[in-house]
């Protein structure tokens, strides 16, 4: 039960924006997983999960997970825009794969997959509207503020 309990929890805080021990209790609590607060600290502490700053906010990362800031984001792109159910995100000149690797590893549910080149990211959304929110969001120079479905 344990074992299922912390792969759950793992793939809870991959799924989710996990901020406390409170939101993860809940999420388990969602899925049919009932915990006291002390079993999740001690689960917390077993698995090795930290807090990392992502997308503006502190959050639950799996051991090993790579330190994500939007730092590199706000630093590489330069511009972005959409068509459809995609984002064209504009870097400098060989920055594109380091701001696409931070976006990955934000783990978005809106986003379906993405490509990089030297100075382009292009980023398949899940609807038209989530590429404009995204375009919009990145032009504002704040793309880890993006609404989760």
């Amino acid at each position: 039960m344990k074992k299922d309990r912390h792969a759950l929890i793992l793939r809870l805080i991959a799924e989710n924006e996990v901020r406390t021990q409170d939101d993860l209790q809940k999420l388990l609590l969602m899925q049919g997983v009932e915990v006291t607060q002390a079993t999740l600290s001690r689960d917390i502490h077993e698995l090795k999960l930290t807090k990392q700053h992502i997308g503006g906010k502190f959050r639950y990362v799996r051991p090993g997970a790579p330190a994500v800031t939007d730092g590199i984001i706000r630093e590489a792109v330069l511009d972005a825009d959409h068509a459809g159910h995609m984002a064209v995100i504009h870097c400098r000149p060989g920055m594109a794969q380091a701001a696409c690797a931070a976006l990955d590893a934000m783990r978005k549910s809106e986003i379906v997959g993405t490509i990089a080149g030297d100075d382009t990211i292009f980023v398949l959304m899940r609807a038209e509207q989530q590429a404009a929110d995204l375009a919009a969001q990145f032009k504002a120079g704040s793309p880890g503020e993006m609404e989760r479905d």
